[in-house]
C-alpha cells in the first residue's frame, strides 16, 4: 500500500483511508447499519489490505465503538481520526453545530471511552459553528493536544479564511471536504491555502456519493430510507443529467482496463499527492476494489481525457439541501 504524509505531522496513511460512517448508521447509504461482527471484519481486512486510515464521528450512529473493537490488540500503526460538533445532545440544537469549548472537552471524553483508546490521532472540528469563533474552538482542541488526548487536530467543510484564523490559534494538520470529480470546489478558493500552509486534504465522497462507481441507473435502486433521495443532486431531470455525466467515466476506464470507481480515485491520488481520499464502504468487495486503486498510474492524456469528460459546472445540483449548506464553507 502507497503511503502519504499527513500534512505537516509525522502521521504516515496509506493514501486510501476507510471511511466508517456506514458500518454505523442506517438510512445514509444502507438500509441497515452493519452488524458488530461484519463490521469488525471488514476494518480489520482494510489493515490486513494496509488500509491503516479510519476515519468516523461521534454521529455515525455506533461506528465509533465497532472500530474501537476492531481496534483492540491492533491499534498500533493505524491513524484514527473522529470527529465532534454536529449536535448531537447538545442545548444548542437550533443552530446543528456546537463549537464551544465544553463541547469539545466533553466530546472528545466520550469518543475516547467509545474507541476504548487513550489518545485519537487526528480530531476534527465536523463543521464551524456560526455562532462561536473559531480561535474559541480550535483554543479548547488545542488544550486536548496538551492534555495528550489528541495528536493532531483537523477542520471538515471550513472556508479558507476560517483555515487560516484557526491555524494560527494550533497547527491544522488536515481539512476534511467533499472533492472527487463530481465535487470539484476545493480547487477555486480552498487549494492555494492548503498548499501554502502544508495542510492535507482528506476527501470523503470521492466517488461522488455513488455517481462514479456506477453502482444505480435509477433513484429507485437505492433503500427507500436512503438519505441521497432528498439530495438536490439526485431529483428528477438533475439525477438523469448527472448520471450522464458520471457514465463517461466508464468508457475512459475500460480503456485503462480498471472499474470506473478505481479511475475516479486515481484521478484524486495523482492529482496531487496531498489528496487521501476516504471512500467508505461496508462491503469487503468495494474495499478491496478500492485498495487496489494505488496500482492505476495516469499519463498526460489520461488526465487530459479525464478533464475534457468532467469539466467544471458539468455536475448539477448543490451538494446538500439548503439548510446544511448553510455550514458548508462556513
Amino acid at each position: 500500500m502507497e503511503k502519504r504524509r499527513l500534512g505537516k505531522s509525522n502521521l504516515e496513511v496509506s493514501a486510501i483511508g476507510l471511511g466508517c460512517m456506514s458500518i454505523g448508521i442506517a438510512d445514509v447509504y444502507t438500509s441497515s447499519a452493519q452488524d458488530e461482527t461484519k463490521a469488525v471484519d471488514l476494518i480489520q481486512c482494510a489493515l490486513d489490505l494496509g488500509i491503516n486510515f479510519l476515519d468516523t464521528a461521534n454521529i455515525y450512529g455506533d461506528s465509533e465503538i465497532k472500530v474501537g473493537r476492531a481496534l483492540q490488540g491492533r491499534r498500533g500503526g493505524v491513524v484514527l481520526a473522529t470527529k465532534f460538533g454536529i449536535v448531537i445532545d447538545s442545548s444548542v440544537r437550533n443552530r446543528g453545530v456546537d463549537g464551544t469549548p465544553e463541547n469539545a472537552r466533553r466530546s472528545c471524553d466520550l469518543s475516547l471511552k467509545r474507541l476504548g483508546v487513550d489518545q485519537i490521532d487526528l480530531y476534527y472540528l465536523h463543521r464551524v459553528d456560526p455562532q462561536v469563533p473559531i480561535e474559541e474552538t480550535v483554543g479548547a482542541m488545542a488544550e486536548l493536544v496538551r492534555a495528550g488526548k489528541v495528536r493532531y487536530l483537523g477542520l471538515s467543510e471550513p472556508s479558507p479564511d476560517k483555515v487560516r484564523r484557526a491555524h494560527r490559534i494550533h497547527p491544522i494538520t488536515a481539512i476534511q471536504t467533499e472533492y472527487s470529480l463530481f465535487s470539484r470546489e476545493p480547487e477555486e478558493n480552498l487549494f492555494p491555502v492548503l498548499r501554502e500552509l502544508d495542510i492535507a486534504l482528506v476527501a470523503y465522497s470521492p466517488l461522488g456519493r455513488g455517481f462514479l462507481g456506477g453502482r444505480f441507473r435509477s433513484v429507485n435502486d437505492l433503500a427507500v430510507r436512503d438519505w441521497r433521495r432528498s439530495n438536490p443532486r439526485f431529483q428528477d431531470q438533475t439525477f438523469s443529467s448527472n448520471l450522464a455525466v458520471a457514465d463517461r467515466l466508464q468508457g475512459l476506464a475500460r480503456e485503462k482496463k480498471c472499474t470506473a470507481a478505481q479511475l475516479a480515485l486515481a484521478w484524486l491520488l495523482r492529482n496531487s499527492q496531498n489528496v487521501i481520499p476516504i471512500p467508505g464502504t461496508s462491503s469487503k468487495a468495494r474495499l478491496e476494489e478500492n485498495a487496489r486503486v494505488v496500482d492505476v498510474q495516469l499519463d498526460e492524456q489520461d488526465f487530459k481525457s479525464i478533464e475534457d469528460a468532467f469539466p467544471h459546472g458539468a455536475v448539477q445540483g448543490e451538494r446538500y439541501a439548503p439548510e446544511m449548506m448553510k455550514i458548508i464553507n462556513s
